[in-house]
This record gives C-alpha cells, structure tokens and sequence, in this order.
C-alpha cells in the first residue's frame, strides 16, 4: 500500500489546485482520476467552449462587418471539423501542461476511477482491472458533477445531448432547441446561431441568464433576437419526444398556451448532478445531495474533505479552486482559518459578453438596503467607438451613504476581462473614493468603470 499525506479524488479545477497547493506545503500527494488532468472545465467545458465561441465570434465579425473597417472578403468559408478539432487541441494541451505540473510538484497521478473505502484508504481501479489501494491522514474529494437530464427526456447522445456531447459534434446541427438559458446553455446557443443553425431556447424563469442583473439580461435578449435566435422566456416544458430522427419538445407559457419545437438534437442545460465517489465509506450529504461539509470544508468524516462542484452552487471553476486551497490550507498550515466563498465573479462568454459580482440590483432591493446606481453606456466610450464595440454597459451598484460597491454588472466587449478590478475592490472594501481617485489610462474600456463610478455621485464627465 502506497502512503501520502493526502490523496486528492478528482483532477479538475479542485482537484488539480489543491494538490498543488498540498505540494508547495511540502507535503506527499496523489491525484487520481479517470481522465486526463483538467476534469469538467478544461477537457469539456469552459476551456473548449472558450475555443468555440471565439472562432463564432471571428466568424461573425467578418461575414457581417468586414466592410465597416474597410476589408472585403469573397467566399468567406468556414470547417466545421477544423473548428472542432481546435477545441480539442486547446483542451488537449491544457491537460499536457497539468501533466508537467504534476511532474514539476512531484505529484502522482493515477489514472484510474476511485473509491473510499474507509478514512485515509483510497483504491483505485485502472481501466485494465489491476488495483491499488492509497493511504493517507487526509483526503480530498473534489469529484464535481455531471449535466442533469430533464424528466422524460434521457440523454442519448445523438439527438438529446449535454454539454460534453455538444463539444464534439462531428457535423453541424441543422435545428436545435437549447433547454436551459443558463451560461451553458447560451453560450452553445450563441455559437450554433453564429454559424446559421437555426436556434430555438427554452427557459422557464422571465429572463435568460436569470441570476444576472435583470436589465442586463433583458439587454442581452435583445442582442441575441437581433442575431437571430428564437427565445422563448417565460416557456415551460411538458411533452418531450425523441427518435432517431430528431426531437419534438413541447412547451407552455405562463397562460397554458402550447407550442411544438421540432429540431435535429436539443442541448439539455438545465443544471448539474453530484457525481459521488464510490466505496462502502458514506459521507453525509445535503438535501440535494452534495456532500456535506463544516466551515474547514471537512466532510461528515474526519479527515476526508470536499470541495468544488461536489459541495454544492457556485458550481464554478474558480470558485472549485479557490475552496480547494482553503481546504488544503486549513490542513496543513497550523493557525490557517479556511474561508469560505462569500463573493465571486460570474461569467458567460457569449458575443456580447456578460460578467457580474455582488448583488444585482433586484437582490439590494429585496435586502431592504439603500444604494445608489452607476451606470456608463459603452457607446459614450472613445475606445469603444474605435473598435467598433459600442453594445452594452457598465451597472454598478452602490451603498448609500458610504460608497461601498454591492455589485457590479457589465453586459459589453470584453466585459469578463474587466470584472476582476471591481472583485479586488470589493475585497479589500473600497469605496467610490478610491475609484474616482484613480487615474484610468485613455482610452481603454476600463475607463468605463471610472465614468459609472462617476455616475453614481451624479457627476459623469462623458455622458
């Protein structure tokens, strides 16, 4: 039996993180997993997806504004199997670089599925059948989840498919209707459209991105339906059928009024299961069947831990990696408090791009809380206007009297990219003070951040 300090269960953005943190403490480590290093985020999910989007987006830009900066182009073509085989070059090499890292970290990693058997005993299964049994003080189980499957609707994948399934799609889909108009959800939506399927989206909540801001998601709305996607808001769905041939999926809106929505596949992104390790050691788990953690992220089970996708929503990358090196921390720094999540940045990577933090406007309501709002359009911004970008905006809200920001909601170019500056500032609790004191470089997008920070005291310079 091999020995460690810990034993991390899972090679994703928990997994790999924690064991690398782990290894700079100095302490003997092994990940195992069933696939290559990267689990959800980077061999099916945001990695891939980000290569995706970025050839719809170059697609886009040229069929439908070259001529607006003065390029022409004819016979503009496009290779379905090259734009796939991209993402997975990008995954595939993203996998190789946590393999030198492990290396680096001098970390074992074992391929293979794992299971708890007792506190501190891992055995691990290769694809082959040999087995290896693991022991160690602490484990961490960082096993995330997996695409939910609608009632009625199994997944099949060919014509009802998850995410991982959307990934690789060895031709393009001619119709498809997107159940879910989460981030995953609009972000293949967005895609597909780019490249003339034609789009249908289901979501049942009022808004797309329902946990957004609402005005950013009604912004969004418009964008899209400008592009050429069908959303249908407010749509429940009540009949599902599903052949070899296609789908039909029928759905009601708020008064009972039915429609039929016939496609080649359907995308079914309407959340995420716990994907348990297995072994005869049971760890408790909440009502909805995440494992169950205290404020160290230590299971029911002393000495076994948990954390990423497993534990529960936010179920975000960086958020997985983030409670990963607290929980890590927490065991082997003495003094080491862990902290747990409390705010984070959201991101869906659609053309325009949406990124939040803190309380949406709705949320500071519903608290009872006085603020103050700070808004910029990008239109009124001279980089904007040079790059042709001028779509969306920057929200912020903000405490009254004090200043302090609530949150932040940006729908517009490179929007992800500009979030970070407002996370750091809420961390370190700054107020409008400190942002109207600093000075933004001319012109870059960032300075809209400086001109909503300006709104909100009344006194914007560019609008």
């Amino acid at each position: 039996m091999a020995n460690y300090d810990l034993i991390v269960i899972g090679a994703g953005p928990a997994g790999y993180v924690g064991a690398i943190r782990a290894a700079q403490l100095g302490k003997k480590v092994a990940v195992v997993d069933s696939e290559r290093g990267g689990g959800t985020c980077n061999n099916h999910g945001c990695i891939p997806t980000k290569a995706l989007l970025k050839n719809a987006e170059l697609y886009q830009e040229v069929k439908t504004r070259a001529s607006e900066f003065g390029l022409k182009f004819t016979g503009l073509e496009y290779d379905w199997a090259t734009i796939i085989k991209r993402a997975r070059t990008v995954s595939e090499k993203g996998s190789a670089g946590l393999d030198y890292l492990f290396k680096k970290n001098k970390i074992t990693f074992l391929r293979g599925s794992a299971s708890l058997e007792k506190a501190g005993e891992v055995v691990v299964k290769a694809e082959g059948g040999k087995e290896e049994r693991l022991s160690a003080p602490k484990v961490l189980v960082a096993t995330g989840c997996v695409s939910r499957p609608l009632p009625g609707l199994p997944f099949d994948g060919k014509t009802v498919i998850g995410s991982k399934e959307a990934l690789r799609l060895s031709t393009q889909p001619k119709s498809v209707v997107v159940i879910g108009a989460g981030a995953i959800g609009i972000e293949f939506a967005y895609f597909w459209n780019a490249f003339g399927t034609k789009v249908t989206v289901v979501e049942m909540m009022p808004n797309i991105l329902p946990l957004e801001d609402t005005e950013v998601s009604q912004a969004l709305e418009k964008s899209l339906a400008k592009q050429g996607l069908t959303l249908l808001t407010g749509h429940k769905t009540v009949k599902t059928q599903s052949s070899d041939k296609g789908v039909k999926i029928t759905v009601a809106d708020g008064k009972g009024a039915e429609k039929t929505i016939e496609a080649e596949l359907a995308l079914v992104a309407i959340g995420v299961s716990p994907v348990l390790p297995g072994g005869k050691l049971q760890l408790g788990l909440t009502d909805r069947g995440y494992i169950q953690t205290n404020d160290r992220y230590e299971t029911t089970v002393p000495g076994v831990y948990a954390a990423g996708d497993i534990i529960g929503p936010p179920w975000l990358a960086h958020v997985a990696s983030y409670e990963a090196v607290q929980a890590v921390e927490g065991m082997f720094r003495p003094g080491s408090t862990p902290r747990k999540v409390a705010i984070f940045p959201g991101c869906t990577y659609c053309h325009p791009q949406v990124a939040s933090i803190g309380l949406t406007e709705r949320a500071a309501k519903e608290k009872g809380l006085k603020f103050k709002i700070g808004k910029f359009p990008f239109m009124a911004s001279g980089k904007a206007r040079a790059i042709g970008e001028t779509e969306g905006f920057v929200k912020l809200i903000v405490g009254d009297p004090h200043g302090e920001i609530l949150g932040a909601h940006l729908i517009g170019p490179d929007a992800t990219e500009m979030l970070a500056e407002i996370g750091l500032a809420m961390s370190a609790e700054l107020t409008l003070d400190e942002i109207h004191a600093t000075i933004y470089a001319h012109p870059t997008l960032s300075e809209s951040i400086h001109e909503a920070a300006l709104a909100a005291d009344g006194h914007p310079l560019h609008t």
